[in-house]
């Protein structure tokens, strides 16, 4: 089998002080935290659409990615070349998971039946190197965005046809996915939402999305696929709103039409950015539903206004995401993928490797300085005795709903003006800092 990345050795881990840049710096799979291993804790995901297919093309200018596995046919021996040199990338990065769209692992057909073809050959190809490689599938989903049916959305669609040709692709995403194995399966509605209320009937198409959620989840059930279903929230782009736009609306939607037992989110920190949220505020409020199952690592730019997919190089960032994932005691079947791309000028196969050891490398650090701080434990008893007053009878009344509003009258009367404490932001915000030296 050829080589694709015959001149790069494999990452290996060579701590702090080396200046290696084809090294580890912080992730060491194996070293320990809080009793679990990096490798564990982290569980990342390499996502097949970017790695292999993106050709870092943009609105204003041809893709300029130097990709030597991809002569830019749908081929089958063009489609198994791809399949080898990522999971050879795999290897050499140490990344036990990826993630894949299906039209991005194995080309639409003329025919329904071609297409399903052409799916069921790829799931024998990825099965046989996941055997190989010792690789696991985190989730896949279909890409319901791309083809031009999907134009006014897929299960959103004013065409029933549209929307049956999405069930069917669902299916047999499904399908590909239970094969291989997949610890999960995305629903990405990329175009489930509107440009215009002008001519959308709003609650019709959220109807039909979640009966279409519903027939999913039917279909999970008969065939046996035990993997969780996760959405992923995004507010806009391309529609100017997605019926997906942030936590609390995904959250909200699932509970009208009771579906929220089904469903955990997959939350990405670009799409956050874009509900004008920050990341965090996405993950605390997805952790205190007990719906946080799986995160996509990126980050946006903070001066464009789109889904600009960089790499998570951002320590903050990565140490409040893993503060999160840490309390909540891990993502469990899920994971941090990375739907990430490298920037346009990082054109060489090698900057995939740059790339990625970026991300990993923040994201070790992230893990570490959380721990620490969980450890130190001064962050979070400042919460605590911020809301001390709480833990009173007073407060045991209220949230066993025992309490009436003549009960608070009366309190405050007895104890008169209240005393109003400090927040402390700066302090806390600076003792954070402290630990990331």
């Amino acid at each position: 089998m050829a080589e694709f990345f015959s001149d790069i050795p494999d990452i290996l881990f060579e701590g702090r002080d080396s200046k290696n840049p084809l090294s580890f710096k912080h992730y060491e799979a194996d070293a320990m935290v809080e009793g679990r291993s990096m490798r564990e804790h982290l569980r990342f995901a390499c996502a097949f659409w970017h790695t292999m297919r993106n050709d870092l093309s943009d609105p204003f200018g041809a893709g300029t990615a130097i990709m030597p596995w991809d002569d830019g046919t749908s081929s089958d021996q063009n489609t198994e070349r791809r399949i080898n040199a990522f999971f050879e990338f795999l290897d050499k990065m140490g990344i036990d998971h990826y993630c894949f769209h299906d039209r991005d692992v194995a080309p639409a057909g003329a025919s329904i039946d071609e297409t399903n073809r052409n799916l069921d050959r790829v799931v024998g190809i990825l099965e046989r190197r996941q055997d190989q490689h010792g690789k696991k599938l985190l989730w896949g989903t279909a890409c319901l965005f791309d083809h031009p049916r999907y134009v006014h959305g897929a299960a959103t669609s004013a065409s029933i046809d549209v929307f049956a040709h999405a069930g069917g692709q669902v299916r047999r995403a499904i399908d590909a996915t239970h094969h291989l194995g997949g610890s999960g399966y995305v629903f990405w509605g990329g175009r489930e939402g509107y440009s215009s209320l002008i001519n959308t009937d709003m609650p019709r198409e959220r109807e039909n999305l979640a009966r279409f959620l519903d027939m999913a989840v039917d279909y999970r059930r008969r065939i046996g696929f035990e993997g969780r279903f996760y959405i992923e929230p995004k507010p806009k782009e391309p529609t100017s709103h997605q019926y997906d736009f942030d936590v609390a609306t995904c959250l909200d939607f699932l509970r009208e039409f009771d579906l929220v037992e089904e469903f955990m989110l997959n939350i990405e920190t670009n799409h956050a950015t874009l509900a004008s949220h920050s990341m965090e505020h996405e993950l605390r409020s997805a952790a205190a539903a007990g719906v946080l199952g799986s995160i996509d690592a990126n980050m946006g730019h903070p001066h464009l206004g789109w889904d600009t997919d960089h790499f998570p190089t951002d320590l903050v960032l990565a140490t409040q995401i893993m503060r999160v994932v840490l309390e909540q005691g891990g993502l469990g079947e899920g994971g941090l993928n990375f739907d990430a791309k490298r920037r346009r000028g990082s054109f060489e196969p090698v900057d995939l490797f740059h790339a990625h050891i970026a991300g990993m490398d923040t994201f070790a650090r992230g893990l570490k300085i959380a721990a620490a701080i969980r450890s130190d434990r001064r962050l979070d008893d400042a919460i605590q005795s911020r809301y001390a007053s709480w833990d009173s009878p007073l407060g045991d009344s209220i949230r066993s709903g025992q309490c009436t509003l003549e009960d608070l009258e009366k309190h405050a009367i007895e104890v008169g003006e209240p005393a109003i404490e400090s927040g402390r932001e700066e302090m806390l915000e600076a003792m954070f800092n402290d630990f990331l030296r």
